[in-house]
């Protein structure tokens, strides 16, 4: 006796899932200017490595002779897949089939996805497209909603968020209009992505705001992408669905494939020797002028190297990832293009998400240092910018990955010490500075009523200031220790690629001390 008919059932089946909400739906996915869930997992993977998880998961209707009528699949796609030949997680929301909100299948896939990542230790990678629970339930259409929580033994839904971050890379994508829970694991990301033209990530959507406020707003007047660039829920905003696959395969490129490996270096294409003649004269003599920061970060880094995250947000900080010599860092630094680089709440917020990232996954950080104090003033008062700040602060003190801190101008004020790690390498250059206070501002400050009496209160203020500019000179720090090495601009790569030589041990150090996962 044959289980033919069982095993073509089987096959039945299968081919029924592959057509999500069916031909309809997926033309009108298309029409919105959005793939399915299975063309961008196809987009993002390497080509024939998915292997899906619960591809019978869903609902079927059997006549009487229990020969299949109907079979509607679960609406949430999930598997294993490799990226660049890596192992990885990957799963999202079939917006063919109710908008994305979940049916009973498609929620318990989208609860596994976390615990896929943490069973094998590799990254997760979510596409987000949908609006979570309705009203209605995640039953049939005409169930209420259900009468009774989750059982007092069941463990947070959130829990599992948590345990997935502190286990491996999690990479999230808006690729449509996303709310609630989907709109929750955006943000429990280590790198959140939108599309510029077709996705909004809302708390909630515009029928629900005009209810409560009165007031009318379009999906992206609420969370479309020159909100959330600005707000700091996303990382980066791709231009349409295939630079999401881009961002999403570069980010990883740079990070293990969980906490308990080092990432994988590349084998180096720049010459670890080079020695940039523009890194002479990059910082103006004159201090009141500004100069690009991202040209000086690139040319010490490999070339072609850097990914920077969350530039729209806490503008006068910038992060970013890059590597040396084939190997990855994160990056910070001050940008004199905004605030003067000053550190203001955002900014600070920024910097403290950032260290610890950078620690989750053992990423020596190098720091450009530009500082000239906290933002001052009633809005960074009302911003609360000194409590987010000394968090930037303490998150820099408490890191255990290895630091290397060049001070390129200004180091000045308490701000000075969010971009200097524990026992971390400090290098400078003969365009630093160091101080309490900025002295434009200390000037103005210990001087007032001299400037005040002076017959040319400006000349006497410019007097002062260039006085005590020639005074902070960096010889004198380098002469008592207080620094490892005033160097020449132009042999910052060389020195970093041999710092990064001598702190690989540490870094292993770091992998075999972390901890074994929790269960």
């Amino acid at each position: 006796m044959s289980w033919k008919e069982e095993v073509d059932e089987i096959a039945k089946r299968r081919e029924l899932a592959k057509q999500m909400g069916g031909e309809e739906a997926v033309a009108k996915q298309h029409e919105r200017g959005r793939l399915t869930i299975r063309e961008r997992i196809d987009g993002l993977v390497d080509r024939e490595s998915f292997s899906e998880q619960g591809p019978l998961a869903g609902h079927s209707e059997v006549d009487e002779d229990g020969q299949l009528v109907s079979f509607t699949p679960g609406n949430y796609i999930l598997g294993l897949a490799k990226i660049d030949g890596r192992p990885v997680a990957v799963g999202g929301e079939d917006f063919t089939q109710r908008g994305g909100s979940p049916t009973p299948a498609g929620l318990r896939k989208s609860v596994y996805a976390e615990e896929l990542a943490c069973r094998y230790r590799v990254p997760l990678v979510r596409f987000l497209e949908g609006g979570g629970g309705s009203v209605r339930g995640t039953g049939k259409q005409k169930a209420g909603p259900r009468p009774a929580g989750d059982p007092v033994f069941s463990r947070p839904r959130f829990e599992s968020f948590a345990h997935v971050m502190a286990t491996a890379p999690v990479v999230s994508a808006a690729m449509g209009a996303v709310a609630g829970f989907p709109a929750a694991r955006l943000a429990a990301s280590h790198l959140s992505i939108m599309t510029r033209e077709t996705s909004q990530v809302l708390i909630a959507g515009p029928a629900l705001v005009e209810r409560a406020f009165g007031k009318l707003l379009t999906k992206d007047e609420l969370g479309g992408a020159r909100v959330h660039a600005k707000s700091g829920v996303v990382d980066c905003v791709a231009d349409d669905e295939a630079h999401v696959f881009e961002l999403m395969r570069q980010f990883l490129s740079y990070l293990p494939s969980n906490v308990w490996q080092l990432p994988p270096p590349e084998t180096p294409s720049d010459d670890r020797n080079r020695c940039e003649e523009s890194l002479l004269e990059i910082i103006p003599r004159d201090r009141k002028q500004v100069y690009k920061m991202r040209d000086l970060i690139r040319a010490v880094v490999d070339r072609d190297s850097v990914f920077e995250m969350s530039a729209g947000y806490g503008r006068s900080q910038i992060t970013l990832l890059a590597r040396l010599d084939g190997r990855s860092i994160g990056v910070i630094a001050n940008d004199p293009y905004f605030y003067a680089g000053s550190m203001s709440a955002e900014g600070a917020q920024k910097v403290e998400r950032f260290i610890k990232f950078c620690d989750t996954f053992h990423l020596p950080i190098l720091s450009f240092v530009d500082e000239p104090g906290f933002m001052i003033g009633p809005d960074a008062e009302k911003a609360g910018t000194i409590r987010y700040g000394v968090d930037a602060i303490m998150a820099a003190v408490t890191s255990r990955v290895p630091w290397a801190s060049v001070i390129v101008r200004k180091m000045y004020g308490v701000a000075a010490a969010a971009h200097f790690g524990p026992e971390g390498t400090v290098l400078t250059w003969p365009s630093a500075e160091a101080g309490a206070l900025p002295i434009e501002g200390g000037v103005a400050v210990a001087f007032r009523r001299e400037i005040a009496e002076a017959p040319d209160p400006e000349a006497k203020r410019l007097e002062l200031e260039e006085a005590f500019a020639r005074g902070r000179s960096p010889f004198p720090r380098a002469e008592a220790f207080g620094v490892h090495d005033l160097i020449d601009p132009r042999t910052t790569r060389p020195a970093l690629c041999e710092w990064l030589d001598w702190v690989e041990p540490l870094q292993q150090e770091l992998v075999a001390t972390t901890p074994a996962p929790r269960r």
